[in-house]
């Protein structure tokens, strides 16, 4: 037995006990496993990036967001954003069990709450539905500025893109001008972003005119423009006689009126003589001579004349369209520029005329249809200088109703005007019988009579004349832009 007595719990009163404490009477040592205690409040977890990879887990630095994973103490975690205490997203709420974390909220954004998030009296995003603030244009709540201050464009009056007081999706009302194109209509009487122009303007799938040489202009005195209707046929067809009857009078007077004389007065002086056929049928002797020789000398006179009436054309087209183009012009300077082209217009003209010709004698309707789908050659022929007969076929064919009920309005009048001059020739002719020319006063009767009729019939040709140019210059307006400058510019 060992004479120590047990030992039992030191006296308090005895003080405290000599020498160094006892090692193995001390707390165990603490696991190096073990985590460290917390030193502070809480810190959330901080939000994972997907995109980042994973630390190394033996890695000696840390991160700030995870403890470390030794015994060793780790570096202190880095500094939060300015103004973030523990780093949480500005105006993140609070995690299940934590408080939320106070931080500065997005610029404009109270409480830190994304644009429109339920419950949150922050500004919505622009459109959306059942949030206080602005709109995109065209939704369903207009935009509205905040409160106390203008908008540097102006106080809106309604919906971008809608007229003030007019209410959304109101298709009876049409929308301000020059906002949709081509415009819809619904413009005043003498309003509208064409003003001015014709009805129908502009054409070719409602694109603007445009400026520069062969421009549009729906004020043009000589070509009318397209789908401005007949009127305008009409008032560019009077326009281009009152200017121009004083230098295109005594041009067609000139070269139309005296071969129509020369050709009457061939043909009352070399005709058949007034003899009765016998009843059995039988020619008298030399009668199929005389209408032979008749029948040839009639067609050379005229074949000839025809080119003096080429000058007419020509020169009476030259007056016209210069004068719609505002250029000088004069009876010599028509009649040189008819001398020019006559020859080219004769040969054209003879072309045509066999053509018909050959249309009548197979049937009257083709002849009348050819007449007038070759109506425009000569025209074309003064302007082009080429392929006349197949560009007039062309126009009569691509727009048919408007180059037939202009071509027929001018064949009204000259058919209408030179039955009235051929009336008035045969009764003036009647009483000096068949032969006048056997008496010098029956001569001369007849010859009065023959000057009148042709006098008569000189306003048709100039009918005639302005009619069928001013018909192919709005033909050339459908085809594209051109003026009475331009289409002068063209006759050489």
């Amino acid at each position: 037995m060992s004479d120590q007595s047990p030992s039992g719990p030191p006296d308090p009163a005895s003080g405290p006990p000599s020498g160094p404490p006892d090692p193995a009477a001390s707390t165990p040592p603490p696991d190096p496993t073990a985590p460290a205690p917390p030193t502070g409040p809480p810190v959330p977890p901080a939000p994972t990036d997907p995109t980042a990879s994973a630390a190394p887990a033996d890695s000696g630095a840390g991160s700030g967001w995870a403890a470390p994973t030794s015994g060793q103490p780790g570096p202190p975690d880095p500094a939060p954003w300015p103004g973030q205490p523990g780093g949480s997203w500005p105006g993140q709420p609070g995690q299940p069990g934590q408080p939320g974390q106070p931080g500065a909220p997005w610029p404009g954004q109270p409480g830190g709450s994304w644009p429109g998030q339920p419950g949150q009296p922050s500004a919505s995003w622009p459109g959306q539905p059942g949030q206080p603030g602005g709109s995109w244009p065209g939704a369903g709540q207009p935009w509205e500025p905040p409160a106390g201050q203008t908008p540097p464009w102006g106080q809106p009056s309604g919906q971008w893109g809608q007229p003030a007081g007019q209410p959304p999706g109101d298709p009876s009302a049409g929308a301000p001008s020059g906002w949709v194109f081509p415009p819809t209509g619904n413009f005043p009487p003498g309003a509208g972003p064409y003003a001015g122009f014709p009805p129908g303007y502009p054409p070719g799938g409602g694109y603007p005119p445009y400026a520069g040489v062969g421009a549009w202009d729906p004020q043009d005195p000589l070509v009318n423009q397209p789908h401005a209707g007949v009127n305008g046929w009409f008032a560019r067809c009077t326009g281009a006689l009152r200017r121009g009857w004083r230098i295109l009078l005594p041009l067609m007077l000139l070269t139309q009126a005296v071969p129509a004389v020369a050709v009457s007065l061939l043909s009352l002086g070399a005709g058949p003589t007034d003899q009765s056929l016998p009843a059995d049928g039988s020619l008298p002797d030399g009668y199929l001579g005389e209408v032979a020789i008749y029948g040839i000398s009639v067609f050379l006179v005229a074949l000839a004349f025809g080119v003096v009436q080429s000058i007419g054309w020509a020169g009476g087209t030259w007056v016209v369209a210069r004068q719609a183009a505002g250029q000088p012009v004069d009876l010599p300077g028509a009649l040189r520029y008819g001398g020019r082209r006559c020859l080219g217009l004769w040969g054209w003209t003879l072309a045509m005329s066999v053509i018909i010709g050959v249309g009548v004698c197979l049937c009257v309707l083709p002849g009348i249809y050819l007449a007038f789908a070759l109506a425009l050659a000569g025209p074309v022929y003064l302007f082009e200088r080429e392929n006349p007969i197949g560009r007039s076929f062309r126009f009569f064919h691509d727009r048919l109703g408007i180059v037939l009920g202009r071509v027929v309005l001018v064949a009204v009048v000259v058919v209408l005007g030179s039955l009235a001059g051929g009336m008035v020739e045969s009764v003036g002719t009647l009483p000096f019988g068949t032969d006048p020319f056997t008496a010098p006063g029956t001569a001369v009767g007849a010859v009065l009579a023959i000057l009148l009729s042709a006098v008569l019939v000189v306003p048709v040709y100039l009918v005639q004349l302005v009619g069928l140019v001013v018909t192919y210059a709005e033909q050339r307006a459908y085809e594209g832009p051109v003026n009475a400058a331009q289409l002068a510019a063209e006759l050489g």
